[in-house]
């Protein structure tokens, strides 16, 4: 088993991770600290859905999970933009690490589904 850390799905959540807390450092007080501090600790959240499926051999209730708050971190990145706290561009930056990081969990339950129905 690949430690969490080596896997490319973390690293993309990592380096969204990274870039959230990069944003938020120039939101207007108002939101730093309410919508901010939410977008940060919810990326943080999705790290530790990623440890805790690569450590288990039932994958599929964590990964359901991190997809469930992989669409509040969505939401949140869109309230930003709307918000104009983050450039359109920024929000398309972030938007492709999204639709990778979403489609790349997609694949790791699927193929975890996939084997325990062959098993079951």
């Amino acid at each position: 088993m690949a430690l969490y850390y080596d896997l490319p799905v973390f690293k993309e959540v990592y380096q969204l991770t990274l870039r959230l807390f990069q944003l938020t450092t120039d939101f207007p007080r108002e939101y730093k600290f309410t919508l901010g501090q939410d977008l940060k600790r919810d990326c943080i959240i999705l790290v530790r859905y990623i440890y805790r499926a690569n450590k288990t051999k039932d994958k599929t209730q964590y990964l359901e999970q991190f997809l469930d708050h992989f669409e509040i971190v969505k939401f949140e990145v869109r309230l930003c933009a709307d918000l104009k706290l983050i450039t359109m561009k920024q929000r398309a930056e972030l938007s492709l690490k999204l639709e990778s990081i979403g489609k790349q969990i997609t694949a790791w339950r699927n193929s975890g589904s996939k084997s325990q129905n062959l098993q079951g």
